[in-house]
């Protein structure tokens, strides 16, 4: 797998995306949390709407934009007051590349905004699903004439590390509460998302996973 992941014509970028488009609506081992399964939409990569896709970004900022290899959102709260909860996945092909993408979702002071394009929104969830994805979120009322900007609650990230990369990180270093790491070899997998290993690992991005269950 690791010729594959170096081959010229194949980035290691595009590698990751045609595996996670084969990924569910909702991030392996994580149970929805919002009012409905279609709570949790995967927002990147899709194979429609011409590049459209949700994106990161901070209050005010109209140029810089944060655009995960992988992203999903679980919409949740109200049509009056709606949030997001978001799962993101990172390839990193070098170590200043892991920096880098670790400093976008550091701990701050500064609020975290997801925007959700109008194709996006208007498009169906998938292709046996033709139920647009506004209609999913269960906090819009109805059909969207501008894109959908609300806050972000909870960021959990998971980084694909290259093996040699990910066992000195794993050796000397401690990941924050909200980071996850794998090898980029479990992440390219055949069927990663149904890797009992990946999924168990991915259930504790949850939330949930710090309360003690009675």
């Amino acid at each position: 797998m690791s010729g594959r992941i170096e081959t010229p014509s194949q980035t290691l970028d595009a590698i990751v995306k045609r595996r996670l488009r084969q990924w569910p609506q909702t991030p392996p081992g994580l149970t929805p949390r919002g009012p409905s399964p279609a709570a949790w939409l995967r927002g990147r990569p899709t194979d429609d709407v011409m590049g459209s896709h949700p994106f990161l970004k901070v209050p005010g900022s109209e140029k810089l934009r944060t655009l995960p290899d992988g992203l999903w959102l679980n919409f949740a709260g109200s049509t009056v007051e709606p949030f997001v909860d978001i799962f993101a996945i990172e390839a990193c092909g070098t170590l200043q590349n892991l920096l880098d993408k670790r400093a976008r979702f550091a701990p701050s002071t500064h609020s975290l905004l997801a925007v959700c394009p109008i194709p996006w929104l208007l498009a169906p969830i998938s292709a046996t699903d033709p139920t647009p994805r506004w209609r999913a979120t269960c906090v819009i009322s109805s059909e969207p004439s501008l894109p959908f900007v609300l806050p972000v609650r909870d960021i959990r990230v998971m980084y694909g590390l290259k093996r040699d990369h990910y066992i000195d990180f794993a050796r000397h270093q401690v990941p924050h509460a909200h980071e996850f790491f794998v090898p980029m070899h479990a992440l390219v997998a055949q069927d990663s998302d149904k890797d009992p290993a990946m999924q168990a690992l991915i259930a504790r991005a949850s939330a949930a996973s710090n309360f003690l269950m009675v």
